[in-house]
């Protein structure tokens, strides 16, 4: 439901206006055009002494109805009068954008904003100042009228209107705020078409959400076009793939947040909202270019270009100087880097990408990176190694940053070495440094030395064999080598083959390694590591080493690395286990005995692993066990009542049951179960044993023939069950209606003779809000009487149900908020809006089929 905000924080009104009157542009702007400032200057004035008395009001309105009345009328006037002075602000802006950038041929539209600026210009501005004047001068009258005074030392509050819009109300509303559906539509905004003064249009964050949302295009086209005083604007999340030619018309714009939606491109239309100040394109992943105009928006401070794909900037954005946070600067053939050089306000984080179209270490150095000291986090990178290893040398040299920065990342360079910079200890403020894909550089930069840096992160380095005593620093130094940090992490490095280990204290304070993906690294790990609680060893087969000697170790991962000498005896504080491909560990009691903290454990392609016992392990809250080809059963010893919050048993084909009686977890939350072609039953006793279990899910398990005796545990919420043939062909028996808490069901069944119609009457809970069906070949048919009785039901996703040919003639329950459709080529002409089954359908908000949105 929609949030009508009125009269919010008048004072800050007063203070905007005020501070936009005394603005020495705007100041500018009425001397040459020769108009009368003292207009200026008397408006000021009678803004001011009505402001002294807003305390007091704000304290007898709640008595007197006369003061009450004052300051309602008094809220509207100070609107239209910042509205006012906004267009006039405007206008400014205008003619000294278009001073800097002469129009050519000009559009329809422009011409309709030079005559209406030619009118503005020869007395209509003057006049709306002298009436708007005269206005708030009858408020000053009436003011003393009621004995208003100045008051000092109280805040003036906000007043709310919510759940929904009072008649006569529309006109005067300020902020709308809304919740989130999936689908917008026209209906649900319609009520404030007619909000010409609001100011804020944004969404609230909801709580929980499934799947993308929807503006309706006729709310884009028809509603938001006219909202003309709008500030802040926020599309944010939904799935618009274009903003209207209108756009243009919200001139008072301040804020727009266009993130993660789906646009291509900007309409160049938005390059005419001169007092924008923030621009937030995040993740909006399909954009590919900007406007060549947008270098007109000289009041923005910040833009917001992550996770975009743009293949460069648009020429003179260093026009733009004032920007403040520009996240993304894209080197193009027609963009230079030196632009860079004009942004002398830069805070915050950019990415330089595109390097390699970076001619010069000349025009690298104008971009004058050395001098943005309130710089913090700085990303290099080229789009692949380059072929010109001198250039990309000079280009990363020249490109020095500021010694205030704090987080560094260089990615795809393609010199030989690093630049001297690159280590250096006057960048006391680095706390972190990524280095990606520089396969040309032969040793690493020397960064033991600088005294702040927490984490390093090197990966894709082949050129580096050895990581020896340059790695570390100054030889000569009397400071131990990196003694800040926290985080270290190798990853893809093919030809390392040995690591210099110092024993000179350093890594002091490493809390986590990770060695990920070294296949030639031979020997010696850091063992002398006493702050270490994550350890990550990963597909390292060569690796001869044994675990550091720490009593502070907490997580451990072993993947692919035969050649660790596991001595558990050394970590028994070790909460969370991964471990795979050890062929040695025969039997988990004996070996693992000792891991008493033991909170979460992963095991992994371990084919000696016959039997799990969970009675050793009284603290595990999570088990995965995954690929153990022999692996028949866990071992539950009597009398036991296990800790487990969620257990994982994947690709087991040899797990026969469960152990007799049952599992004893009280707290089991979730229970997943893929690909043990041999299980033939669930638990025993779920319903009672397992009382908290919420998430089910089956997948290739095809000998499972039915839920346990006394059926599924009462707070299920989430069922999904895939090609197991068995429990489908026993579905009437599963007893899901007796279920009060079941809100998702997901079934999926691609055996040759699987159902031909679904849902039988009474199989399905009338709690149900989420319901998928999926790959049924067979699939002919929705029953009606199935689904009748879905009162609750929101969402509702077919998907590769070839056979599928209709929808039931009473069509689907009323409830339902969103339909997708995909790959069922039989319904998909009838539930387009010229299709049979349309008015089945037709008051569903939101309907897709194949990823296109159907109707309004």
């Amino acid at each position: 439901m929609a949030t009508l905000v009125g009269g919010a924080f008048l004072g800050g009104a007063f203070n905007v206006l005020l501070d936009r009157l005394s603005s020495p542009e705007l100041i500018k702007f009425f001397r040459g055009r020769k108009l009368d400032e003292s207009l200026l200057k008397k408006l000021e004035l009678t803004l001011l002494e009505l402001n002294k008395v807003l305390n007091d009001a704000e304290e007898k309105q709640i008595t007197d109805r006369a003061v009450k009345a004052w300051l309602d009328e008094l809220k509207d006037a100070v609107y239209h009068a910042e509205d006012l002075v906004d267009e006039i602000g405007t206008e400014a802006l205008r003619s000294k954008v278009e001073a800097e950038y002469p129009r050519g041929r000009q559009s329809l539209q422009d011409s309709l904003i030079s005559t209406f600026t030619g009118l503005f210009d020869r007395g209509g501005m003057s006049s709306k100042l002298e009436k708007m004047i005269g206005m708030l001068d009858h408020f000053v009258k009436a003011k003393d009228v009621l004995g208003l005074r100045e008051v000092t030392g109280r805040n003036w509050s906000q007043t709310r209107l919510e759940d929904g819009n009072p008649r006569g109300i529309a006109g005067k509303v300020r902020y709308l705020s809304f919740a989130q559906s999936e689908f917008d539509s026209f209906e649900k905004f319609k009520e404030i078409k007619e909000a010409k003064c609001l100011r804020t249009f944004l969404p609230l964050k909801q709580r929980k959400y499934y799947g993308d949302r929807c503006l309706s295009k006729k709310v884009m086209d028809e509603i938001l076009p006219g909202l003309t005083r709008l500030r802040l604007l926020s599309l944010k999340k939904y799935g618009i793939n274009e903003l209207p030619y209108s756009i243009g018309n919200l001139i008072h714009l301040r804020f727009l947040n266009l993130s993660r939606t789906k646009i291509r491109e900007l309409p160049e239309s938005v390059c005419k909202l001169y007092n924008l100040e923030t621009l937030l394109l995040f993740k909006c992943d399909l954009l590919t270019t900007l406007p060549a105009g947008l270098v007109k928006l000289i009041s923005l401070r910040r833009l917001d270009l992550r996770r975009t794909n743009l293949k460069e900037m648009p020429m003179h954005i260093s026009k733009l100087k004032d920007l403040q946070q520009l996240t993304d600067f894209v080197v193009g053939k027609c963009t230079s880097i030196n632009e860079l050089g004009e942004f002398h306000c830069l805070r915050g984080t950019i990415s330089i990408s595109r390097l390699q179209n970076v001619k010069s270490g000349h025009d690298a150095l104008e971009a004058k990176m050395s001098e943005k000291k309130h710089l913090e986090k700085l990303a290099l990178e080229w789009d692949s190694t380059t072929e010109d290893s001198q250039n990309a040398r000079d280009v990363l040299g020249k490109l020095e940053p500021h010694t205030n920065l704090k987080h560094l990342e260089i990615k795809n360079y393609g010199g030989t070495r690093f630049p001297t910079w690159l280590g250096d200890q006057s960048f006391c403020n680095m706390v972190s440094l990524c280095l990606v894909n520089c396969e040309n550089c032969f040793f690493l930069p020397p960064l033991g030395q600088m005294p702040s840096l927490k984490e390093l992160s090197i990966e894709r380095m082949q050129g580096i064999t050895s990581v020896g005593r340059e790695f570390y620093g100054e030889s000569g130094s009397l400071r131990k080598p990196f003694q800040s940090l926290e985080i270290l992490h190798f990853e893809k490095m093919t030809e390392w083959v040995d690591w210099c280990i110092l024993d000179a204290g350093e890594f002091s304070r490493l809390q986590k390694l990770e060695v990920i993906e070294c296949p030639k690294l031979f020997e010696h790990l850091p063992t002398n590591l006493p702050s270490l609680v994550v350890l990550g060893i990963e597909d390292c087969p060569e690796l001869v080493s044994s675990l550091p000697d720490t009593t502070s170790l907490r997580e451990l991962s072993l993947i692919e690395c035969q050649g660790m000498q596991l001595e558990w005896q050394g970590v028994p504080s070790v909460e969370k286990l991964y471990i795979s491909s050890f062929t040695s560990l025969k039997e988990f009691g004996s070996e693992l005995v000792t891991l008493k903290n033991l909170k979460k454990l992963n095991v992994d392609k371990c084919p000696s692993l016959l039997y799990f016992p969970l009675g050793l392990f009284p603290l595990l809250q999570s088990l995965e066990i995954r690929d153990c080809v022999n692996f028949e059963t866990l071992l539950i010893p009597d009398g036991i009542e296990l800790n487990l919050t969620s257990l994982s048993i994947y690709d087991c084909n040899n797990m026969l049951s469960f152990p007799c009686g049952g599992l004893p977890a009280p707290n089991l939350s979730s229970l997943s179960l893929l690909c043990c072609e041999k299980l033939k039953a669930l638990p025993e006793q779920m319903h009672t044993l397992l009382p908290s279990l919420g998430d089910l899910t089956l997948r290739d398990c095809p000998e499972i023939e039915s839920f346990p005796e006394g059926g599924l545990p009462p707070k299920l919420d989430f069922l999904y069950i895939k090609n197991c043939k068995k429990l489908v062909g026993g579905r009437r028996d599963w007893g899901l209606q007796t279920l009060p808490s079941l809100k998702t069901l997901c079934l999926y069944d691609e055996s040759k003779d699987a159902l031909e119609s679904f849902p039988e009457e009474g199989l399905l809970p009338s709690t149900l809000k989420y319901l998928t069906l999926g790959y049924l070949p067979n699939l002919e048919s929705l029953n009606k009487r199935g689904l009748q009785h879905l009162g609750s039901l929101e969402t509702m996703y077919i998907r590769n149900c070839p056979q599928l040919q209709s929808l039931p003639e009473e069509g689907l329950p009323t409830s339902l908020i969103r339909l997708s459709i995909w790959y069922c080529p039989l319904l998909k002409p009838r539930c387009r809006m010229e299709g049979e089954d349309w008015h089945k359908i037709a008051h569903i908000p939101l309907i897709e089929i194949d990823g296109e949105v159907i109707g309004e």
